[in-house]
């Protein structure tokens, strides 16, 4: 995704359409990703990873290469719509299987998952620039990353899970245990999954607006130039992914509720801070704190969905990874209307308002009627997560 990103101009300019088509264009991508969350969900639940991962692996990676023979709107929007499938498919399966291996650790692990998509954000930019500076055509670019990315599916598809992953069991969520829940078998998602997606759409459509308002606010707002408006993404995207490597520890030791909770919080403060101030380096901290505030909350989210029914984790990591998709794209979508009624630095306390939301909520990643664990049997457990290896998430 991240090579397609860097293309876009070039992409733009041999399809010969305007920056407004192409806005037109994207939203395929998006619609493109949301089926494909929705279609793969149930698919990887009763498949498994070992199967529907490299098959979307291989859709994605095929897929990254057809913007780049596009010659018209046409056929760059049909690209798009399969690229944004392939990404859909392969987004919620890897995810499913993400809690599928963290299952098996007992130990948070998912956002080290998370920090990787990141960092092959950053790899992309690199890889991309190098490219394009030997004067390789997009086609050859992506092709190159798309063989890459099936060799890539074939080298780990024996590794993967297959459907019921691991041995370890899944502590239930109700108190008559695994075995009757199956037996009763929700035709309907539960409510708290809609909860948790909700959530991910607020916090993705936070994500969002960094990504796509960041560095226009230091430039327009501020007046900063252009080499150091850049630096306000950049601040946030490091703060980012260094913050993903950080979380499984800091969720092992204080538990997820906590890690949303303060993480939510701390992203609001960053950017209240940084919609306030008239510094720009006081501004940069603000977007820095801000990316890192919200570095753990969405795999906090996703953990708990798929650990919420070990037979459905597929299932219910579509539902909140397709709101959360739909909130990325809606971020840009609600400000740009929104700067038309006032300057663009005071749009951001919606967002705001969106972060102190989840932080008032955090405890909907707490499992209802979970078995307790020794410590709070013995009345001394808190969300602290200084208990025995669990599971699920706390």
């Amino acid at each position: 995704m991240g090579m397609w990103i860097v293309h876009i101009p070039d992409i733009e300019h041999r399809a010969g359409i305007s920056h407004a088509v192409l806005g037109w264009l994207l939203l395929l991508l998006g619609a493109g990703a949301f089926a494909g969350m929705q279609l793969v969900g149930p698919l990887a639940d009763r498949f498994g990873a070992r199967t529907v991962v490299p098959l979307s692996a291989a859709l994605c990676s095929a897929g990254v290469v057809l913007p780049g023979w596009a010659a018209n709107a046409w056929t760059l929007g049909a690209a798009l719509l399969v690229l944004g499938l392939g990404n859909g498919c392969l987004d919620v399966s890897m995810n499913a299987h993400a809690i599928q291996v963290e299952r098996g650790y007992q130990r948070p692990v998912m956002s080290a998952f998370h920090a990787a998509f990141s960092i092959g954000g950053v790899l992309a930019a690199l890889a991309g620039a190098r490219m394009l500076s030997w004067g390789w055509s997009p086609v050859a670019n992506l092709g190159t990353v798309a063989l890459l990315g099936l060799a890539i599916a074939v080298v780990a598809a024996p590794a993967l899970l297959g459907p019921g992953g691991t041995d370890v069991p899944e502590t239930p969520e109700t108190p008559d245990g695994a075995a009757a829940a199956k037996g009763r078998r929700r035709t309907r998602t539960p409510r708290r999954i809609w909860g948790l997606a909700t959530l991910a759409l607020m916090v993705m459509l936070c994500e969002g607006v960094a990504n796509d308002w960041s560095t226009l606010h230091l430039r327009n707002v501020l007046g900063a130039p252009a080499a150091t408006a850049a630096l306000a993404y950049g601040a946030f995207s490091t703060a980012m992914t260094i913050g993903r490597l950080l979380t499984d520890r800091v969720a092992a030791r204080f538990g997820s509720v906590a890690v949303l909770r303060y993480g939510a919080s701390a992203a609001a403060l960053g950017l209240t801070a940084a919609s306030l101030s008239s510094s720009i380096p006081l501004t940069l901290l603000g977007w820095t704190l801000f990316g890192a505030g919200l570095s753990g909350c969405v795999p906090q989210l996703f953990s708990a969905a798929g650990h919420a029914d070990p037979d459905a984790a597929g299932a219910n990591v579509s539902r909140v990874a397709g709101l959360g998709y739909v909130g990325m794209l809606a971020g840009p979508a609600i400000i740009g209307p929104l700067t038309q009624v006032m300057p663009l630095h005071l749009t951001f306390f919606l967002p705001v308002a969106f972060c102190a939301v989840a932080a008032a909520t955090a405890g909907i990643l707490r499992p209802r009627n979970a078995a307790p664990t020794r410590l709070e049997a013995g009345g001394g457990a808190t969300d602290s997560g200084k208990g025995p290896a669990r599971a699920a998430p706390r």
